[in-house]
């Protein structure tokens, strides 16, 4: 601890208290926990917080009388954790990246541009009614006012904004720990201290920006309130300064010697500091905690936490395991499994890891994941259910996490957590109503925030190493999976979006990751986190097919335009206007949205697709031989749509008849319905 943080500490809290007012002291562990400080280790950063503590003690602070209160803010944001949380959220979400350069965006690490946020939160989570930090935290105290002034908050703290200290050698605008020279440190000894202001920049006559006069005045006039000079008596001789002013007036007009100033610093120093160095000599607790604070001030080798974590992966894993000892699939082999599960991906990353993990893990864990958003469409649906089912057939276990946290993030539903919540219930409902299997326990369903709460010692801290582990410029890279292209619009709060999205894979501990191709990125960035952190078992990537539009050119569906998709509680009339509208040109197959509803949707459903014609009905039994016969024209579009309206209607009555007759689901749709508010142009 220098001598700023703990004698200009002591001075204000003992003012503040004198004022009477009660004052809270954010420790703030769980930030430095966040952010890597001594490498992470809570236990050890704590040690360091009680002797701060220790320190303002035998200083001087007065801590009787119950007017200061040591907030630890571990415990504090881990047993509020959402509430904490929500409040970054927000306030990264009033703020976009517009603003920096092309450079910081290759150079700043994403954890950089997500700290200000968790700091700005600290300042309003207390509930405080004044905020008293150094002037170097201006720009975070306006970002915390602006964040007041845009929501119109009550309690808008007042911020008490105190002088910073700058370091001993010149030039040095503040002062460093890492720099033991900078500044005198409050377990100096005396020795230290005389040599430190010896050697300190003091220029003769000046008093701008010279760390010896600073000193005094922020330190030794404010403590001592006065400053004895001995020196020679041809040399001025001895004096008594009982105002600063008085010794500026001396300093600049050179009656007063930087040297003979910097001895009477150095001993006005030593006596204030006296009575901490006999609290840590005289002591024991206090001269065990200051041994163990230096002990762990000069272990500078990083210590991964990595061995933790895999034993906790291998506890899951055989535990995992032991639940599978009457998996159906002992009766398949691996090769076998390896089929089924890998055409659920159009592409995979990689195949010869897939089928290593199918070989040696009896239930190997998949992740698919959702954000409750809108209405559902067919591929969402459907698409969704086939591999689902597929999985589980090969003995796969099936986590699908409901990501409500981050469609809170990403400001779906007005961010409203109530309401994404029930569209997740209503996508649950539709699955089971499609024919996903839920049964055998080999599917569940995790919420997002029920786990992140549940959890925040652990999910944050994995958040916040992956954010500190990459650049601003690759975490943007990962963005199209909120499905934004434009930088400057993103908001800071999206920058969580990808690191939330590449933890859940680490803290769902799983071995296959089923996502659409859209978000290969991301899921790219949770192996090259594997590499950088040295971990084994990287996630296998399966990435299925995107759906096109039913429009000409529409790369993917769109829920903001209700006619580029076929939805699943769309009425039978509702798809066969839909289909009929949809772009389907002769002969061509490629772009073809129509011809990919067939191959993805109807094949891997029915097994075959029956066309009827003029001439009669053709059922094609492969996928091929319906291409063969649509490019020699042999099918024609009308033909084609019409055939895929009956399919489509045929895979979406069960879903109807559920919501029609089930009067918990009936009153489900109705209250999805109520939110989303169609545009009429995109369904004319």
């Amino acid at each position: 601890m220098h001598i700023a943080q703990g004698l200009m500490n002591i001075l204000s809290v003992n003012k503040l208290i004198s004022a009477g007012c009660k004052v809270k002291i954010w420790i703030g562990d769980w930030f430095a926990r966040l952010n890597g400080v001594m490498d992470g280790d809570l236990g050890k950063i704590q040690t360091a917080g009680r002797y701060v503590i220790e320190v303002w003690k035998a200083a001087g602070m007065n801590l009787q009388g119950g007017q200061v209160e040591l907030v630890w803010s571990s415990e504090e944001i881990n047993t509020q954790s959402n509430e904490y949380w929500l409040l970054v959220m927000d306030i990264a979400i009033k703020n976009t990246l517009a603003g920096y350069s092309e450079k910081q965006k290759d150079e700043l690490k994403a954890d950089q541009i997500l700290n200000p946020f968790m700091q700005c939160a600290e300042i309003l989570f207390p509930k405080v009614d004044i905020c008293q930090l150094g002037m170097d935290q201006r720009e975070l105290n306006d970002l915390a006012m602006k964040y007041c002034d845009d929501t119109n908050r009550e309690n808008k703290p007042i911020i008490l904004s105190h002088h910073v200290l700058p370091g001993l050698k010149e030039g040095q605008v503040i002062m460093s720990k890492t720099d033991q020279s900078s500044a005198i440190f409050m377990d100096d000894d005396e020795n230290k201290v005389i040599k430190k202001i010896k050697s300190a920049y003091c220029p003769p006559k000046v008093v701008d920006k010279n760390p010896c006069i600073q000193y005094l005045k922020y330190i030794v006039f404010p403590w001592l309130g006065e400053l004895n000079v001995q020196r020679e008596a041809d040399h001025g001789g001895d004096k008594t300064y009982i105002s600063f002013e008085e010794l500026v007036v001396d300093f600049e007009k050179g009656d007063l010697h930087p040297a003979d100033l910097k001895r009477a610093l150095s001993k006005a120093l030593n006596m204030i500091l006296k009575p901490v160095r006999n609290h840590f000599e005289n002591d024991e607790n206090a001269k065990a905690l200051l041994k163990t604070v230096k002990a762990l001030k000069q272990k500078e080798a990083v210590k991964s936490q990595k061995s933790l974590k895999q034993k906790e992966a291998v506890r899951s894993q055989k535990s995992e395991e032991e639940l599978s000892s009457s998996s159906p699939t002992t009766q398949m082999n691996a090769a076998e499994r390896f089929m089924i599960v890998r055409s659920v991906g159009e592409t995979c990353i990689q195949d010869e890891e897939l089928k290593i993990l199918l070989s040696e893990k009896p239930q190997p864990i998949c992740y698919d994941g959702f954000e409750p958003s809108g209405r559902m469409h067919i591929a969402q649906g459907i698409m969704k259910t086939l591999s689902v089912n597929k999985l589980t057939s090969a003995g796969c276990k099936v986590k699908i996490w409901i990501a409500d946290w981050f469609a809170l993030l990403n400001d779906k539903m007005g961010g409203d957590l109530e309401k994404i919540q029930t569209l997740g219930r209503y996508f649950i409902e539709i699955w089971k109503a499609a024919g996903m299997n839920l049964e055998g326990h080999q599917v569940e369903f995790l919420w997002s925030s029920e786990e992140i709460n549940s959890s925040p010692r652990e999910y944050w801290p994995l958040v916040m190493d992956i954010a500190k582990r990459n650049t601003l410029r690759r975490i943007i890279r990962c963005c199209q999976i909120m499905g934004r292209k434009e930088e400057d619009k993103l908001s800071a709060a999206q920058i969580f979006y990808p690191c939330m999205q590449c933890a859940d894979i680490f803290f769902l501990k799983v071995g296959i990751c089923q996502l659409g191709e859209d978000q290969r990125k991301v899921n790219m960035l949770a192996r090259e986190y594997c590499k950088l952190t040295k971990k084994e078992a990287k996630p296998i990537i399966l990435s299925h097919h995107m759906l096109p539009g039913l429009k000409e050119g529409q790369a993917k569906m769109s829920k903001s335009d209700l006619s580029s998709a076929i939805f699943m509680d769309d009425d039978e009339d509702k798809v066969i206007e839909k289909i009929k509208s949809a772009y389907c040109p002769e002969k061509v197959v490629d772009k073809n949205p129509c011809v990919e509803y067939i191959k993805y949707i109807v094949f891997p459903w029915f097994g075959n697709f029956t066309v009827q014609q003029q001439g009669g009905e053709k059922s094609f039994t492969s996928f091929e031989d319906l291409v063969i016969d649509y490019e020699k024209g042999d099918v024609n579009p009308d033909d084609l749509k019409h055939s895929l309206s009956k399919a489509l209607n045929i895979i979406l009555k069960p879903v109807r008849d559920h919501f029609a007759n089930d009067e918990d689901a009936k009153a489900l749709l109705k209250t999805v319905k109520g939110f989303t508010i169609p545009n009429k142009k995109t369904e004319s």
